[in-house]
């Protein structure tokens, strides 16, 4: 009885904990926030370096000096929300740190180290003893290395798990950069759009207003136009 006990414990604890680490994860690299963590006017958190790294894909065509742009100023979007944020001349560094949520990260790293939240490592289905730690790069699926030696892998090229996490994940994050700020771009271009429709309506209103007060009929107003 007690031991199921502790075993729910255990588990609801595990899951707050779980609960707590989605929460901390940026929206740009997908992993747990790097301090400095900035908090933006909408309220949502970057990692500064993601910020930086949105403001320069929103940005491209602005001066850099070692992958830092040197104008000061500029805005971008938040990722979460689309929210437009400015910045002032001090860049992404002029964004106010959030010091409670760096806070709780140390918090819960310092939790999850603890040796009873250690989560085993998965193990292989065909041998059961052995640690997947291998991912096949023609089956293109994670493996052990008895399977890559005797198993249904022998023929094809592996590499180590963690190399290729690493990887995909810095994929991952790069193609999110520049797809938020392509997004950025292309909200400018419609908002450009939209402006000058409005002015072009805002012409044809007053066109025909002149036109109705002058009481000329349009086809001699279309005439006049041609000749």
């Amino acid at each position: 009885m007690s031991t199921a006990l502790n075993y729910k414990s255990f588990s609801k604890e595990q899951e707050t904990m779980d609960n707590l680490e989605k929460q901390l994860i940026c929206p740009i690299c997908l992993e747990m926030f790097t301090k400095p963590v900035v908090i933006l006017p909408c309220q949502h958190n970057l990692c500064r370096k993601c910020a930086s790294d949105i403001f320069q894909a929103s940005n491209p065509y602005l001066p850099t000096r070692g992958g830092t742009t040197v104008v000061s100023g500029g805005r971008f979007r938040c990722p979460s929300c689309r929210h437009e944020v400015v910045l002032d001349r001090h860049g992404v560094y002029g964004l106010q740190r959030n010091l409670l949520v760096e806070n709780i990260i140390d918090i819960y790293k310092q939790e999850s180290t603890r040796p009873e939240r250690k989560c085993d490592q998965p193990m292989c289905e065909e041998h059961e003893d052995e640690r997947i730690n291998i991912y096949c790069l023609n089956c293109e699926i994670p493996t052990c290395s008895l399977c890559k030696v005797f198993g249904a892998h022998k023929d094809c090229q592996v590499a180590p798990l963690t190399n290729v996490y690493q990887q995909q994940k810095s994929e991952l994050s790069d193609g999110i950069a520049v797809l938020v700020g392509s997004n950025d771009r292309m909200q400018g271009i419609v908002t450009q759009l939209e402006e000058t429709c409005k002015t072009v309506e805002e012409c044809c209103r007053r066109q025909k207003e002149q036109l109705g007060s002058s009481g000329m009929p349009l086809w001699m107003a279309k005439d006049s136009y041609c000749d």
